[in-house]
């Protein structure tokens, strides 16, 4: 009972730092996997001493904590913001995985010296971006929402890939042409054992009577991992699974679907918090010193070759503008997905794969660095990003009212934004949506059709879930240009 004792009061104490540490990421611009990495190194062999290096368990939790993370991006990403985007979601996370596997190992075999089954194997590791630095990271810079919905989708699609072309280089065994197809499978029974799942579960919960509304999440969160688990007994992607569950359970009407997005987005934090200070944890300082010199190399021929042509030649069908490929390029975010890839060969003994672990290790914090602090300075130097005299991308949280069919948009008018000056009749919100509250400075108050908006506002819109999208395109056509957004050719849809 003390070991129990002192094991959860580690971990209180751990996730309470793990919670502090995001706020303070914010302040200081740096994603914070980073400092959940640190957390795990400092209480680890280095620091205080507690070792931990069970690779097996560790894989096993990652690749645990990855399902509920995927599960949690497809909750709360809205089909509206990324539908545009799929043709450029698929692209990146199949042709971009391809050429970028084959470009890393091409450069490693030749400037590393690796044989070539290794250097593809290094090369499917990294080609991978990580849907949870993506999420954290993406959704507040404020470029436009095809390129982030692109993003999106790439790095919930591409972990299924990778993680098929990393098992099979681990395997040994030698490409026929079967290969291919078995791919091909994997990943289409994979994303139509999402669907059928995420269609099953939602009309399921539908006509469900459940005895507490907290039973919901919990059944929508087992949804999604029950399609990991069905995928994979079907010798399918359960990654892919999970994460097209989660895509249609979270844009179908769900009863209480707020309490179900705050409880999965909690539980995406959960995972991502354990998972990165495991990581720390399982990681040995004192090998990552070796490690630096070929992670750097690594990292160059990534960012520097590998990923730009994976972009361009993935992204020449869809007339992508060269701004928009340089940011492409730029965001290919990684995180702890690599680190769980690399401990498969780990696990089945491929040698040199604890190398590749601290390689991959070094590389994830090099590149989150380099990428995940100059992400907003690139987007703002491609003009993707409107700079302190331009609105920023309005926030938006909703909580449906599931009895009404209705949904709250808090909207704040950013300071440079067009809504300051426009009075609330030249809105023209469409039918079903409504502003019924203006809180300035400190007082609130009911707007009528004569009131002008003002920097700083806070709105309280309340839509139905029919009038929700078009209300939100409306207020962020005017935030961009003004009250004559419509003549001005602004539509609020990027």
């Amino acid at each position: 009972m003390a070991d129990l004792s002192t094991a959860l009061g580690i971990g209180a104490v751990v996730l309470l730092l793990s919670v502090v540490a995001v706020r303070l990421s914010v302040r200081l611009g740096l994603p914070s996997l980073l400092l959940y990495l640190g957390i795990g190194l400092l209480i680890g062999e280095a620091g205080f001493g507690i070792r931990f290096d069970n690779a097996e368990l560790t894989q096993s939790l990652g690749i645990a904590a990855l399902v509920l993370i995927l599960a949690e991006g497809g909750l709360t990403t809205r089909w509206s913001n990324v539908k545009r985007s799929l043709g450029l979601g698929i692209a990146l996370s199949t042709v971009a995985v391809l050429v970028s596997v084959a470009v890393t190992g091409a450069a490693l075999h030749l400037l590393l010296g690796l044989d070539w089954r290794t250097a593809l194997l290094w090369g499917a590791v990294l080609s991978s971006t990580d849907a949870a630095a993506v999420f954290s990271v993406l959704r507040g810079v404020g470029v436009s929402k095809r390129l982030v919905g692109a993003l999106e989708l790439e790095s919930g699609l591409n972990d299924a890939p990778v993680f098929i072309a990393v098992v099979l280089l681990v395997a040994g065994d030698p490409v026929s042409w079967t290969t291919p197809l078995l791919v091909v499978y994997e990943l289409a029974a994979g994303a139509a054992v999402g669907v059928i799942v995420g269609w099953l579960g939602a009309m399921a919960l539908r006509r469900a009577a459940l005895p507490a509304t907290g039973l919901y999440p919990v059944a929508t969160v087992a949804m999604c991992v029950l399609a990991y688990a069905t995928g994979d007994i079907l010798h399918a992607s359960g990654l892919l699974a999970t994460y097209v569950t989660g895509l249609v359970l979270g844009n179908s009407r769900l009863p209480h679907r707020s309490d179900t997005l705050s409880f999965a987005e909690g539980l995406g934090w959960l995972a991502q918090i354990g998972l990165f200070v495991l990581l720390g944890l399982f990681a040995s300082p004192h090998r990552l010193v070796s490690a630096l010199i070929p992670a750097l190399v690594a990292g160059a021929v990534l960012l520097l070759l590998a990923r730009p042509l994976s972009v361009l030649l993935s992204m020449t069908p869809f007339r992508i503008k060269w701004r928009e490929q340089v940011f492409l390029s730029w965001s290919g975010l990684r995180g702890a997905v690599p680190i769980v890839l690399a401990l498969i060969p780990l696990t089945n003994g491929v040698p040199g794969a604890q190398h590749l672990v601290d390689v991959v290790f070094v590389l994830v914090v090099v590149l989150t660095l380099v990428q995940g602090g100059t992400l907003p300075l690139i987007g703002r130097w491609l003009g993707l990003i409107k700079g302190s005299t331009d609105a920023q991308e309005i926030e938006v949280d909703s909580a449906p009212l599931d009895t009404l069919g209705a949904e709250l948009l808090q909207v704040k008018v950013q300071a440079g934004s067009k809504l300051h000056g426009v009075y609330l009749s030249e809105l023209r919100l469409p039918t079903g949506a409504s502003i019924s509250l203006i809180v300035r400075g400190e007082a609130g108050f009911t707007p009528t059709s004569t009131t002008r908006l003002q920097e700083d506002d806070q709105l309280l819109v309340v839509a139905t879930e029919t009038a929700r999208d078009a209300a939100e395109r409306r207020i962020r056509a005017v935030d961009r240009a003004g009250r004559f957004a419509k003549w001005k050719g602004e539509s609020g849809t990027d």
